[in-house]
């Protein structure tokens, strides 16, 4: 897969905190145990943390930053405008 040049990679507003609008409802009853490992994940300096429900292993929106493009995989905390 061709990956974009850095220069034409655009993060959303919010993007540190916010998960990506279409794969995390803010309704959603694990929401905010989601955001709070999220949070911690980020504090930690650490890539993943465990998803409450299904236990697997999810990307921090500061990991996918850092990697610098978005995979298309459908990440929750994609940070990049798609």
């Amino acid at each position: 897969m061709d990956h974009p040049p850095e220069s034409s990679v655009r993060l959303r507003d919010g993007w540190i905190s916010t998960p990506h609008p279409t794969r995390l409802a803010a309704d959603d009853v694990r929401a905010t145990e989601i955001l709070e490992r999220h949070r911690a994940a980020v504090d930690a300096n650490l890539p993943t943390y465990a998803d409450p429900l299904s236990g697997f292993s999810v990307f921090t929106a500061a990991f996918l930053a850092r990697r610098g493009y978005c995979c298309e995989s459908g990440c929750r905390h994609c940070p990049f405008v798609v």
